[in-house]
């Protein structure tokens, strides 16, 4: 996420905090080069002026002037402008009105509307909630069968519209259903089109005048920059939004779109798309992206992640099975299903400060940690049920096996291994050192538990214990 940004303004830093002292030449200087990254990362014009005048003023007053460390005030000045032009602070929905709540999702067709409905459903559905998800693009069966299919996926009710169906029958109808069958949020597909027309306006506003929705949401690719601006603008303007849902995020380079939507159009960010998987979606935290921008990570996102994943009668479990040096290469595999469960190893790695840099560092010698977790997992597989509880009778002959099992080399497997008894032994000790060990080091990853795959180098479950945030 925001990779080309990231770099510009971690070069801009760098720059910044080798100096001893901030003098109105430097600072100049600084600003410049930070405009400059705004403007390459398809920010909007107005955005990037806007900011660049606040950073200029705050670093050119007392703030940085009378500091002992004047380039990290800097690098605290443009953290704090950045989560300002993205909104300051997270917004949630307000579902506590009376039920049922409409959700009224917009958007042009390819931005993820559909799919963004299915996620959203699964989201609130996790939450105690009982979405309803009802197609209401009437022009286009695909699209309607499509949210029919998500809603499968997902495992919640929707309403079976029917096409050229009247907009005012299927709100009429659906919020009957809701009420029926005890629906506290409805979820409605609209209309899309390949670019804004007359035909798509007039449409919505029939379905916005017969739905009167409390939230009317705008869903948006990320990746088309300053487009997603000028489309959530057009929007605003013609029919109405009261926020925005971003999509594609994880695949955003630039960052563009999410740093100039909420300062051009006044709409807030609710929810960002960061994946293919239907959970793949998560609420929008502008301090957050901020910190990940200037390379400081996102430890809290990663402490919820890991929250979420953490099931505590498993970890105590494990916690026996480490004292007594009874963890075996199965507990290892359910322990490896639970991280990926998390999301991609890429992108947790990039919420560990410090972590994405390094993983930059090594370039083409640094491993995709997804595919060496599968890699891992693929040797664990071709091993018998009675290999993985007792790893110590794999011999040489044993090991060939493995190897060709799994798709590997022998050297592959020797090095996995050792790995995996160097770490059964670290975990022993740590197990005993009362709360300043396992515990310890479980509070410190907000309760990952056993089988910690963050320790060491990018890619390396069993790294040499480095990389850990406390």
């Amino acid at each position: 996420m925001f990779d080309n940004l990231e770099d510009r303004f971690g070069e801009v830093i760098k720059k910044i905090r080798g100096r001893g002292t901030m003098t109105e030449a430097n600072i100049k200087d600084a600003v410049r080069d930070v405009r400059l990254s705004l403007l390459e990362a398809d920010v909007h014009f107005s955005v990037v002026k806007d900011f660049v005048k606040q950073v200029k003023t705050r670093a050119l007053g007392k703030e940085v002037q009378a500091s002992l460390s004047p380039g990290q005030d800097f690098v605290r000045i443009v953290s704090d402008e950045l989560t300002k032009v993205m909104g300051e602070r997270a917004v949630q929905l307000d579902l506590r009105q009376k039920p049922p709540i409409v959700l009224l999702m917009m958007g042009l067709q390819g931005s993820g509307k559909t799919t963004t409905c299915g996620k959203l459903a699964l989201k609130l559905k996790a939450e105690g909630r009982q979405p309803l998800l009802v197609p209401a693009d009437i022009q286009r069966p695909a699209a309607i069968e499509q949210l029919k299919t998500i809603a499968g996926q997902v495992g919640v009710d929707v309403y079976d519209t029917v096409p050229q169906m009247p907009v005012p029958k299927i709100a009429e109808e659906a919020r009957a259903q809701a009420d029926r069958q005890g629906h506290d949020v409805i979820i409605v597909d609209t209309a899309g089109r390949l670019a804004i027309d007359l035909e798509l306006m007039d449409e919505l506003r029939t379905t916005k005048e017969a739905l009167t929705p409390q939230y009317s949401l705008l869903v948006v690719d990320a990746m088309t920059g300053q487009d997603a601006v000028n489309v959530a603008s057009e929007f605003k303007a013609q029919i109405g939004i009261d926020g925005v849902v971003m999509t594609k995020l994880d695949g955003d380079a630039r960052g563009g779109a999410a740093l100039s939507v909420r300062k051009v159009t006044g709409a807030p960010i609710y929810f960002a798309g960061i994946g293919e998987k239907m959970d793949a979606i998560e609420v929008f935290h502008p301090d957050r992206v901020a910190q990940r921008i200037l390379g400081m990570g996102d430890v809290m996102g990663l402490i919820e992640k890991t929250q979420q994943a953490y099931d505590e009668k498993k970890a105590k479990k494990m916690a026996k099975k480490f004292k007594r040096a009874e963890f075996t290469l199965e507990d290892f595999k359910e322990q490896m299903q639970m991280i990926r469960q998390m999301g991609d190893m890429k992108s947790l790695m990039g919420m560990i400060p410090g972590m994405s840099q390094a993983m930059k560092k090594m370039g083409a010698n640094s491993p995709d940690p997804d595919q060496e977790l599968k890699r891992i997992e693929a040797m664990i597989n071709s091993m018998t049920p009675y290999e993985r509880l007792n790893p110590d009778v794999l011999n040489g002959s044993r090991r060939k096996r493995v190897a060709g099992g799994s798709g590997t080399s022998v050297a592959d497997v020797n090095a996995f291994l050792k790995r995996f008894k160097e770490a059964r032994k670290m975990m022993k000790k740590l197990s005993k050192m009362g709360p300043g060990g396992l515990k310890g080091l479980m509070r410190g990853m907000g309760g990952m538990g056993p089988g910690n795959p963050f320790g060491g180098g990018p890619g390396n479950p069993f790294g040499g214990g480095g990389g850990r945030p406390q």
